[in-house]
């Protein structure tokens, strides 16, 4: 097992190279500009590297990118050994990152949570309070009771 500095720093080797060599040497019109290399990580024994990416645009613009990434694993992988130099190179796994859609999720229900705190202070605006104005005693109201209910 190796330790975790040394998987951490194989981990952004491979997302360097493959982000490089993804803009610069692969030549597959599915790939490109429009992938984005966002996280790798590393398994302790530095067997396997999984690279999380995203891809600006629809879904068909995802699934031939998954493809691209696919066929492009053997040239991204040499790449990654010659840059690392270790004894073993890790093989390569692609997963589409689910950061944007988390982030839209989010965004969706700030919006719902924005809209209905408009409600409730469109709603209270012109309420008035059950009670007093400031239902709670102060130390001086205490001693003016209690003589009034002497007298």
């Amino acid at each position: 097992m190796a330790d975790n500095a040394r998987a951490k720093k194989l981990a952004d080797l491979i997302r360097e190279v493959v982000a490089e060599k993804l803009l610069r040497g692969v030549k597959d019109p599915r790939l490109g500009t429009h992938v984005t290399i966002t996280d790798t990580r590393v398994t302790g024994d530095l067997r396997e590297a999984t690279v999380f990416y995203t891809v600006y645009g629809d879904d068909e613009d995802r699934a031939s990118a998954a493809a691209g990434l696919e066929s492009a694993k053997g040239v991204l992988r040499s790449a990654v050994g010659r840059a690392a130099a270790t004894k073993f190179t890790p093989t390569l796994t692609f997963v589409a990152d689910a950061l944007p859609e988390n982030a839209k999720t989010i965004e969706d229900l700030l919006d719902k949570a924005r809209s209905s705190d408009a409600q409730v202070r469109e709603v209270s605006s012109g309420a008035k309070y059950a009670g007093d104005a400031d239902p709670y005693k102060k130390p001086g109201e205490d001693e003016d009771d209690e003589d009034a209910a002497a007298e």
